[in-house]
């Protein structure tokens, strides 16, 4: 009975495993055409990370060099694994992010190695019977103090992986020569394998293919000005319903800055990598870095605004202004977005080819200039329609975005004051114009256009203070 029982009990397991396993097995090709299809798509948006892996690849299987070789696995044992180590937890995506890791790892390695070996020979002068007792100390005090120091935002930004290197080698120097009487040779064959897996590293990750953080920073930024600009581009045509008679080609492309909302934490991990990195390109040393988070600040300020800006997109699809309000107040609407998107594009080409953007404020000045003459129809408009008690809501609401208009212009001075003083900093070239313009072009633009004047071959900047 027994054992008739116990197969009847596998007859009915192995129907309910095939229910089980059968549902998966269908599933499968849907899956693999979904994976193929995540798998190129990740490789299409950035084909950089198909080069990484390569590289990180190559970098592993130089230093694994040393275990196929004979004479070098002999000269440095067991302790040839960490070269291996070093390699997968140091390569990172780009070169600064490298570097970092790499300097961290080799200084606080040397640095806690010493430590541990100097804890290990005063502990050793205890006797057998305070040894381990000053060894326990020496590891919970500097165990503490490093993991404390980890919590300051400075050293958590750039020194965070070192000191977790730092108490990690520390602990196994100091604990390992308790049972160990090898010390100085197991911390020396440790260090230096570690020293040539950072090598490797470094040389792969700046001769291949490389990839800066520094580069990566300096268009993020550019793009996110980009991304304001592209925002006024259609901001009047859509506020006047343009659009719909355009078609709704442009809709989307406005709401690219969210984007640049989000983009703080990318900014700063950009700005810290880019320090570890050494000159290249047109990136000198001790280039201003620091000065691309104040331009992002200034970019969310203006982004925050055109959250306001297109909060009144939704109103007026529900309800538009009427044709007599259109009139006058359109023209100075669309000039007002027409300039800031052409400044802004402006500031954004300039930093883009690391070039100084002689002609943003000129657009930004007229902004100002349409702005002013808005606020000054707005107060005649009003008069007049309050008196004849029409169309009263629609003004108010037209002229509730006069002075967000304004806000937003101030704030987009403030956008073009940061890069010309980054470009001041940086040292940025200015691009010779064309020796094709005509004459009687070069001698219209011997006039002061806030602060530059053009001429055919060279650029002089004129002081603001100096009489023209």
């Amino acid at each position: 009975m027994a054992t008739e029982k116990s197969s009847n009990e596998y007859e009915g397991l192995l129907p309910f495993c095939l229910r089980w396993v059968k549902p998966i097995f269908t599933k499968l090709p849907a899956m693999a055409v979904e994976l193929a299809t995540m798998t190129k798509k990740l490789a299409k948006d950035d084909t950089r990370r198909v080069v990484h892996a390569l590289k990180v690849g190559l970098a592993i299987t130089l230093v694994s060099l040393f275990y196929y070789f004979k004479p070098l696995y002999d000269g440095f044992g067991t302790s040839t694994i960490w070269a291996v180590v070093t390699v997968v937890v140091v390569f990172e995506f780009s070169v600064g992010g490298t570097l970092g890791r790499g300097l961290n790892r080799v200084m606080a390695t040397l640095l806690a190695g010493a430590l541990g070996f100097g804890a290990h020979y005063l502990a050793s002068l205890g006797g057998d019977t305070g040894r381990p007792i000053m060894l326990g100390l020496f590891v919970f005090v500097l165990a503490a103090i490093s993991t404390f120091i980890r919590f300051f935002p400075k050293m958590k930004a750039r020194y965070d992986y070192g000191l977790l290197i730092f108490i990690l080698t520390f602990c196994m120097v100091s604990l390992s020569g308790y049972r160990d009487d090898e010390i100085a040779k197991l911390a020396y064959s440790r260090m230096l394998t570690i020293l040539i897996g950072c090598c490797f590293t470094v040389f792969v990750c700046v001769f291949v293919c490389p990839v800066w953080a520094g580069t990566d920073l300096h268009h993020l930024v550019a793009s996110n000005i980009d991304s304001l600009a592209t925002f006024f581009h259609g901001f009047g045509a859509e506020y006047f319903g343009l659009l719909q008679e355009q078609g709704e080609v442009g809709k989307v492309d406005m709401q690219k800055y969210r984007t640049v909302l989000n983009s703080k934490s990318n900014e700063e991990s950009l700005t810290n990598l880019a320090r570890w990195e050494p000159r290249h390109g047109k990136f000198r040393y001790r280039h201003p870095w620091k000065v691309y988070l104040e331009i992002g600040s200034l970019n969310r300020e203006c982004a925050c605004r055109l959250e306001v800006l297109n909060g009144y997109l939704q109103t007026k699809r529900t309800q538009m202004p009427s044709q007599q309000i259109h009139g006058p107040f359109q023209e100075e609407c669309m000039k007002i977005c027409s300039e800031l998107s052409n400044g802004l594009r402006e500031l954004a080409m300039g930093l883009r080819k690391m070039v100084p953007p002689l002609t943003a404020k000129a657009h930004i000045e007229k902004a100002k200039i349409a702005a002013e003459n808005l606020k000054s129809h707005l107060e005649e408009w009003r008069f007049e329609e309050m008196n004849n008690n029409k169309n009263a809501l629609e003004i108010v609401h037209v002229a509730s975005l006069s002075p967000l208009l304004l806000d937003t212009i101030c704030c987009i001075v403030k956008i073009a004051d940061s890069v010309q003083k980054l470009a001041s900093i940086a040292g940025f070239k200015a691009v010779e114009v064309p020796s094709s313009v005509a004459p009687e072009q070069d001698q219209g633009s011997m006039q002061p256009c806030h602060g530059a004047v053009l001429v055919a071959h060279q650029v002089i900047m004129i002081d603001k203070g100096a009489p023209c």
